[in-house]
């Protein structure tokens, strides 16, 4: 059975893991702001994504996947996020007309110029390409509590962790950081915004912004101590600012209240005492 043959709905449906927020969670901050219902499968994750007869062709190596309304299933967080972004209002002011769902956007779509429609592109590929670098963030993050192999356990490697959290926090946390502020910084279209430099591309929220905001609160329950320190110096104002802004945004405000959130534990973001400091 091919994903083309499967029956449309007007539902998403994100495969993951159960009881982690991981890289699943990017997907749902997504879906949650722009209020588009979704479920959840986890039942036989992996036999199941590996399956075309159940998943169409390809056969997905990983979660999370998400079967779009028209059956077809896309894994990789970065291509979900990118695919949904027009249709979640999460592309940018420009990117958004991309938006391929229903007919009325799909004529609206059409009757964009050669220059609208190179505008629009260019734009939701700038807001990939931050989204990708906050979650490479996040790669980099896992890997200092699991730094030889994800198939060990953390005790199996605890000497290197040590070593390699020392480096992440000295060097690798304020490189991102420098980074981002520098791009909040130089924002052309917020320099005159009541919101202040709180916003990746344009003036409004992406899926950069989601992601950013997302990793930003996995290294506060990962290195507490360090990202205090770094809150501190007062060199980061803007990314700090965005994170707090992201949390009131409308769609995520709620989704946080409701309680639906899942709690850092085990997962991608670890806390563990010695992996953590002030330097």
């Amino acid at each position: 059975m091919s994903a083309a043959k499967k029956q449309r709905t007007e539902e998403y449906a994100l495969y993951y893991w159960p009881g982690i927020p991981g890289r699943g969670e990017y997907v749902r901050l997504a879906l949650e702001y722009a209020g588009i219902p979704y479920t959840e499968r986890s039942s036989d994750l992996m036999s199941t994504l590996a399956s075309p007869s159940k998943v169409g062709t390809p056969p997905h190596f990983a979660p999370p996947a998400l079967q779009l309304p028209s059956g077809r299933v896309l894994s990789q967080t970065g291509n979900i996020l990118n695919h949904i972004a027009p249709r979640c209002g999460l592309a940018g002011m420009h990117g958004n007309a991309l938006n391929t769902h229903g007919e009325a956007a799909c004529e609206a779509l059409r009757a964009l110029d050669a220059d609208a429609l190179e505008k629009a592109e260019e734009e939701r590929a700038v807001v990939h390409q931050l989204t990708l670098t906050a979650l490479d963030v996040q790669n980099e993050t896992h890997d200092v509590h699991h730094p030889v192999a994800t198939s060990l356990y953390y005790e199996d490697q605890k000497a290197e962790a040590v070593r390699a959290a020392k480096v992440f926090r000295e060097v690798r946390i304020p490189r991102f950081f420098e980074y981002f502020e520098s791009v909040l910084a130089t924002n052309p279209a917020t320099a005159e915004s009541k919101a202040g430099r709180t916003f990746l591309v344009g003036a409004q929220t992406t899926t950069a912004d989601l992601v950013l905001f997302h990793v930003i609160d996995g290294l506060l329950f990962q290195f507490p101590k360090r990202l205090a320190k770094l809150k501190e110096t007062k060199k980061y104002e803007n990314l700090f600012k965005l994170h707090e802004r992201v949390q009131g945004e409308k769609g995520i405000k709620e989704y946080i209240a409701s309680g639906k959130r899942q709690k850092f534990s085990m997962g991608i973001f670890r806390h563990y005492e010695e992996l953590d400091g002030e330097e």
